[in-house]
């Protein structure tokens, strides 16, 4: 059973930094692109970044380029998500995926994906 796990979420004051971590157990982690996700209040939920299998190809929403980076560690299963010059925005749920990333026009999503449970980040003004 595929299992993700969220950790690193919470408050920060706008212009802070934060780091989230995804662990993965289940299936062989490196066979498989990770992405993270976020829905804010009111809102759908949408992509927010995305990595290869082996690390090496890494795909933004354009709202976070720059700001987001994404990274994975495949002994450790885990993969990362390091939030820096934080908006009030980005307040959001952010899901942690595992799955076949997809465009479909010009809109990332995961296919046969398992997801995370979600964590907050709540980014104050």
């Amino acid at each position: 059973q595929v299992q993700l796990v969220e950790s690193g979420g919470g408050l920060v004051q706008a212009g802070g930094s934060l780091r989230l971590s995804c662990a993965a157990s289940g299936r062989a982690f490196s066979l498989y692109d990770m992405g993270w996700f976020r829905q804010g209040p009111g809102k759908e939920r949408e992509f927010v970044a995305a990595i290869s299998g082996s690390g090496i190809a890494t795909y933004y929403a354009d709202s976070v380029k720059g700001r987001f980076t994404i990274s994975r560690d495949n002994a450790k299963n885990t993969v990362y998500l390091q939030m820096n010059g934080l908006k009030p925005e980005d307040t959001a749920v952010y899901y942690c995926a595992t799955g076949s990333l997809q465009s479909i026009n010009g809109v990332y999503s995961l296919s046969n994906a398992y997801w995370g449970q979600g964590i907050q980040v709540t980014v104050s003004s």
